[in-house]
């Protein structure tokens, strides 16, 4: 079960929403965190199995991680994992359901740090209560990703 899950009503087809979701290389016009992506082992775009290096800042704090993706189910669920070194950090998903006037897109997060490597994520990142600080990225993702999809001329 996630730690934090963040709904949004998006006015827009659930296939646009879907096609800035699931590029990963947009995610650091979304997140406040996320400051970029490489992806790794000759995989270019979001796929089951595919890998990625994220980097990522709080502050004057940056750090990198891996993703894999867990879930890709086009127009419907993204989901991937998230490691540093062979330590478990998150679980990262996207749902979109149609709705009457377009779609809902929701988010969820799930924490993967074990007790041990908590109070190192805490120094690497300088987020003390990361399900607060997840929560309130994650809002502002939702709804910078609605107001792109919302755009006359969204892609």
């Amino acid at each position: 079960m996630p730690d934090v899950t963040v709904s949004k009503d998006v006015e827009a087809p659930p296939e646009v929403v879907w096609a800035l979701v699931s590029d990963l290389s947009r995610m650091p016009e979304w997140s406040p965190e996320n400051e970029g992506l490489e992806w790794l082992d000759g995989a270019t775009e979001a796929a089951v199995g595919a890998r990625f290096r994220g980097t990522n800042r709080n502050g004057s704090k940056s750090w990198k991680a891996v993703g894999k993706v867990t879930a890709f189910e086009p127009g419907r669920t993204l989901g991937f994992s998230i490691t540093a070194g062979p330590f478990k950090v998150a679980d990262w998903s996207y749902a979109i359901e149609p709705t009457a006037g377009g779609c809902r897109l929701t988010e969820s997060w799930t924490d993967r740090r074990s007790g041990l490597f908590k109070p190192v994520a805490r120094l690497a990142t300088g987020v003390d209560d990361r399900p607060s600080h997840n929560r309130e990225g994650m809002e502002t993702t939702l709804q910078r990703i609605a107001d792109a999809a919302e755009q006359p001329s969204a892609d």
